[in-house]
Order: C-alpha cells, then sequence, then structure tokens
C-alpha cells in the first residue's frame, strides 16, 4: 500500500513537470530535430487555451535578440490603435524614387502588401508619424522586450554591428502573441481582427497560420542588401488548427538564414505534427 501512495504521489508531482514542458502539445518532437538538425535554432508554441508550453531550445528560448522586421506587427498594431491606419488595403507606401535592393520595395504599397513584401522604410515612416514618445509609451504598455528603443526611433528594432537595439527572446515572442489573442493587452478586437487579416500565411481546410518573418544580419553596419546575406531568420505568429489557437516564435541562426528558413522550417514541423 506504501509503495502504490508513494507511486501515485510521484505521478501527481510529475504531471505538472511535464505540462510545464508541453508533453501534451501536438507538436512533433521529433520533426522539430530533423527540421532543425545541424542548425541553431528554436520553437516555442503555447496553447492559447490552457497556457502550455512547448520549447525546444530552453536556453535559446531565453536569449535576446533584435526582433528584425517582427516588429512590424507591434508597428503596425500602434498605427492602427493610434488612427494613423485604417485598413489592411489602404494605400500606405507612396514610393519615394529611391531604388533600393529589394525589388518589392520600389513601388507604391497597400499596408497589406508593404507587410507582406517586410518593406522597412514604409514602416520607419510609419514609426516616425507615431514619434518617439508615443511608440514607447505602447513599448511600456504591451511590455515588448526590453523597451529600449536605444535612441533610433525609426529603426530600433533593425540589428546592426555598431549601433544598440531593442532585444526581445523567442519566449517572450511567443508569450506577447498569446496575451494580444488572449485579450490580455490593451488594444482594441478590431486591431486585432485587422493584424490577423494581414498576417495571414497559409490556409489549409483545416488550419490557417498567421505570422510575420523577420531577418538580420548581426555584423553589418548598413544592413543586408540581399536575402544570402542574412545570419539571423524569425517566424512569429498564431496557428488556428481546428480552432484551436496556438500562439509561436522560431528563431534560426546561422550564416545564410532568415526569415525565410524560418517560415518554411514552421511550416514543416506544423504539417508533420498533423497541425497544419
Amino acid at each position: 500500500m506504501k509503495t502504490r501512495l508513494s507511486h501515485f504521489l510521484f505521478v501527481l508531482w510529475f504531471l505538472p513537470a511535464l505540462a510545464a514542458q508541453g508533453a501534451s502539445l501536438p507538436v512533433d518532437t521529433k520533426a522539430v530535430e530533423q527540421v532543425f538538425q545541424g542548425k541553431q535554432a528554436v520553437l516555442v508554441v503555447t496553447d492559447t487555451l490552457t497556457g502550455e508550453t512547448y520549447v525546444s531550445d530552453p536556453a535559446l528560448a531565453r536569449e535576446a535578440f533584435g526582433p528584425c522586421s517582427t516588429f512590424k506587427i507591434w508597428n503596425t498594431l500602434v498605427g492602427l490603435e493610434e488612427g494613423i491606419l485604417k485598413h489592411p488595403d489602404e494605400p500606405f507606401w507612396k514610393w519615394d524614387g529611391e531604388n533600393r535592393s529589394f525589388a518589392d520595395w520600389n513601388r507604391d504599397l497597400t499596408l497589406r502588401q508593404a507587410f507582406q513584401v517586410s518593406c522597412v522604410p514604409a514602416f520607419q515612416e510609419l514609426a516616425r508619424k507615431i514619434g518617439p514618445e508615443r511608440m514607447q509609451e505602447w513599448l511600456d504598455k504591451i511590455g515588448y522586450g526590453n523597451k529600449d528603443m536605444c535612441d533610433r526611433p525609426d529603426s530600433f528594432w533593425l540589428p546592426r554591428a555598431d549601433q544598440p537595439n531593442i532585444l526581445i527572446t523567442p519566449e517572450e515572442q511567443a508569450a506577447l502573441i498569446n496575451k494580444l489573442i488572449t485579450g490580455k493587452l490593451p488594444v482594441k478586437k478590431e486591431t486585432v481582427d485587422a493584424l490577423l487579416n494581414i498576417m495571414q500565411i497559409e490556409s489549409t481546410s483545416r488550419s490557417t497560420l498567421f505570422g510575420k518573418t523577420g531577418s538580420g544580419l548581426r555584423a553589418a553596419k548598413e544592413g543586408p542588401s540581399a536575402d544570402n546575406d542574412f545570419d539571423m531568420g524569425w517566424l512569429v505568429g498564431v496557428l488556428d488548427s481546428g480552432g484551436h489557437k496556438y500562439s509561436y516564435a522560431c528563431l534560426v541562426l546561422g550564416a545564410g538564414l532568415g526569415g525565410k528558413e524560418a517560415r518554411a522550417a514552421v511550416q514543416e514541423i506544423f504539417r508533420d505534427s498533423g497541425m497544419l
């Protein structure tokens, strides 16, 4: 009897520990290992209903990096909340005539289009319209990373070798998205709906993937000029799988890796896990 009681108490103690590591989430750990094999990478997935979280690499998940263009989620949120932006398909970026190395930026763009092609100058202009005081208020209000704009009001989210930038961990990225989806941030439902409308990446018969990529070159002073320059890639967002929502953040590090690689990794893992 004593042995059975001891075993029962051990199970009661051990189950919460398993849950804390995301043991019952439908993420296929073998798929994660296969996709990330040979890469320095991490995936964080949180069940928005239970708060249960899967973390593939706890140490890397708690390491802070520049968010790169994943900050466009929050830049857009502030623009919507402040009334600067109105609709996903409104005119947003009026091309200034400067030919940039990323050809998709060299034309007029709606908000949706600028978000999808990750047009940096368009969102820098938005940050200037918001202004440093209002932006700082929002960083504090939502608790974004270390909340430090580093005296770079229109580029603080972009890593540069000779300048500091705002920092956020993969764990914090997923947690903040979780708060957004569960209504725990001081924003209007209409704002969340508009963001998800803009963020849609893929839709299947049972699931919809929402997200924003981010790509960076940490050693560059002026930033990358081509996709193969990158050495850091993010994908951050939400998966609605059969009506069940998960927030997630993926980070990949290494020469030639950017947001496209992070996106491909997340899509492959979620498909192999039967979530997408």
